[in-house]
């Protein structure tokens, strides 16, 4: 699932190839913006971990579930 991540005060937003649940995410997301001086925490497809302090989180925006890619760009 690819994951777009929009940061205050920054132009270009953060994409990220996710193999979470989008459920999954949306309960880590809850959880960090309840803590005062939260962190949320997400970990892309190939094991990267990206961390955005959550009072400069400006919006996430969950996108379609991975589909089997078609065509000559599979790696």
């Amino acid at each position: 699932m690819e994951i777009k991540i929009g940061i205050s005060d920054i132009p270009r937003e953060v994409a990220i190839e996710s193999d979470e649940d989008a459920d999954v995410i949306e309960a880590d997301l809850r959880e960090s913006l309840s803590k005062s001086d939260g962190l949320f925490k997400v970990t892309d497809a190939k094991g990267r971990t990206v961390l955005v302090p959550t009072r400069s989180l400006a919006y996430l925006d969950l996108g379609q579930p991975n589909q089997r890619q078609v065509g000559f760009g599979r790696a």
